[in-house]
């Protein structure tokens, strides 16, 4: 067999590995598109079990930043989205907790020592049929479901 053959019957296996790479980014429209938060999730090599998060926290024109999370799995963890006031959310992911704000776009880790929730569910970041989708809290399935 010759090299240039092999070559390709190498790249050919590898391609069930590669397509294997997450990257999506999913969105929680709040007043239509301008004014959203997004899940953003990136897998740069198919052979780490991590993934990169950011939330992107957006109200247009005014502003919109993109904030590094801490890291995820590729089984992805439910990411909850709870009101915590004026333009004010709390998101819980596992054991952590994040407050945004999309007032000034900014999003930040948050010590909430008794692990309670700053207002109504509105929905959570989670897989569906193996892709990442927002459903709103009337819509949304159990945690971890």
């Amino acid at each position: 067999m010759n090299a240039g053959r092999l070559g390709t019957l190498a790249l050919i296996a590898m391609l069930p590995l590669l397509s294997g790479c997450e990257n999506s980014a999913v969105a929680y429209s709040i007043e239509g598109k301008e004014h959203a938060l997004t899940l953003l999730r990136e897998q740069p090599y198919f052979w780490s079990d991590e993934v990169t998060q950011y939330v992107i926290a957006a109200r247009l024109p005014q502003c919109q930043r993109k904030v590094r999370i801490h890291p995820g799995r590729t089984q992805m963890v439910d990411l909850e989205v709870y009101e915590a006031g004026y333009q004010m959310w709390a998101l819980h992911q596992g054991a952590r907790w994040y407050l945004a704000s999309t007032e000034e776009c900014k999003v930040q880790d948050w010590d909430n020592p008794d692990g309670t929730a700053p207002g109504p569910l509105r929905g959570r970041f989670h897989l569906q049929d193996g892709v990442p989708v927002f459903s709103p809290a009337a819509q949304a399935p159990a945690a971890g479901g």
